[in-house]
């Protein structure tokens, strides 16, 4: 056998672990489907701009161990993300916080907004059954009507009443004036796009791609000791256990002859009658600039919809419902039984990981294999 791995996909989880591996003297060779590295954080450059081909990818971590690791391959800017929800031509602030809480209802104080939110948050009463009553026992009907209802039933193309509660655990409402997202110590966008992040991930590595594994599955095995496998694991078991289910999603990108377009990276339309869940202007990940600095003349946009996953489609969000939970418990025994192969990343386990969580995850499962 040539190789000791064979990594199937050139997305995070796969890097890492050939990054990783080959740092321990390991022979490894990475195959991917498609026909570039980095799987669905892939950026390309258009008039440019690193323009995220499979959506906005902003990285976040608390996590030490994941962010010194990271910055072997990267340097990342302090991009922070400070999204804006536009409800039929009404702005407001996300998170919910106190900008929020006066554009929604004039409130100036924290206990103004507390005293209006826990007003109407008694609206339900006893245990919630449904995504509904949930993000109005937390928020409230002003904010579950205006910035919830709309944006999640094109999400999850269902109504609000018909979703499970438990999607909607918490929702973070800030009695304060913080616009940053994400509640996490490390953030930002690599410089130059994740696309060369992941190439300096996969420096000295061999890479194939364009090539699908599971149409030549025994030649693959083949090649190598142990097969590390990112891809959908029903996939792997040809279905033989059913479909796992997923959200997927689709973008219409436009290039515009002007310097702005909305001011903003990420502009999410919370009502129902927009059909698409949001816009990203991706020249503002990277601050309208290029890498010497310089202005951008010319913007891009991606219009995201949101859809329900059919073969043929990327799969993006995995449904963990408990339906779906159920048929995957079912391929992980099964997975479990296969000798030399490791599963992993979002689709090899059926998770709905943030990009440090898969880092992290393969770290992980390198250090266990080569101990």
């Amino acid at each position: 056998m040539k190789y000791d791995y064979l990594i199937v996909g050139a997305g995070l989880f796969g890097a890492v672990f050939a990054q990783q591996a080959k740092a321990q003297g390991k022979a490894v060779l990475v195959i991917d489907k498609r026909n570039h590295i980095a799987g669905n954080v892939y950026t390309e450059k258009v008039e440019g701009i690193n323009c995220h081909k499979y959506g906005a990818h902003i990285f976040h971590t608390n996590n030490e161990k994941v962010w010194n690791y990271l910055q072997q391959f990267a340097v990342f800017n302090r991009f922070t993300n400070s999204p804006v929800a536009n409800y039929k031509g009404e702005l407001y602030s996300l998170p919910f916080n106190m900008y929020t809480f006066n554009q929604m209802w004039g409130t100036v104080t924290p206990d103004e907004a507390k005293a209006k939110i826990d007003e109407q948050r008694k609206e339900i009463t006893g245990i919630p059954k449904n995504l509904e009553e949930q993000a109005i026992s937390l928020v409230g009907r002003d904010i579950y009507e205006k910035l919830i209802k709309g944006y999640t039933e094109k999400q999850w193309g269902r109504d609000c009443k018909e979703l499970p509660a438990f999607i909607i655990k918490r929702l973070p409402v800030r009695l304060t004036f913080d616009n940053n997202y994400f509640n996490a110590l490390y953030q930002g966008i690599p410089v130059g796009g994740y696309t060369k992040m992941v190439q300096n991930m996969l420096d000295g590595i061999e890479v194939r791609l364009g090539v699908d594994y599971l149409a030549n599955k025994a030649e693959y095995d083949a090649m190598a000791k142990t097969v590390v496998y990112t891809g959908p694991i029903d996939a792997y078991f040809n279905y033989a256990l059913g479909y796992l289910e997923y959200r997927s999603v689709r973008f219409e990108n436009e290039i515009i002859d002007k310097p702005n377009f909305q001011g903003n990276a990420a502009v999410n339309y919370t009502d129902r009658e927009t059909p698409w869940t949001r816009i990203i202007e991706h020249k503002w990940f990277e601050f309208g600039k290029d890498e010497e600095n310089n202005d951008l003349p010319m913007t891009v946009i991606s219009r995201e919809y949101s859809s329900e996953w059919k073969i043929g489609d990327e799969p993006y969000y995995p449904v963990n419902d408990e339906k779906n939970s159920k048929v995957y418990e079912n391929y992980r025994s099964l997975a479990q039984k296969e000798r030399n192969v490791i599963f992993g990343g979002r689709l090899g386990e059926y998770k709905y990981y943030d990009m440090d969580q898969v880092i992290l995850a393969a770290l992980n499962c390198v250090a266990e294999v080569n101990n």
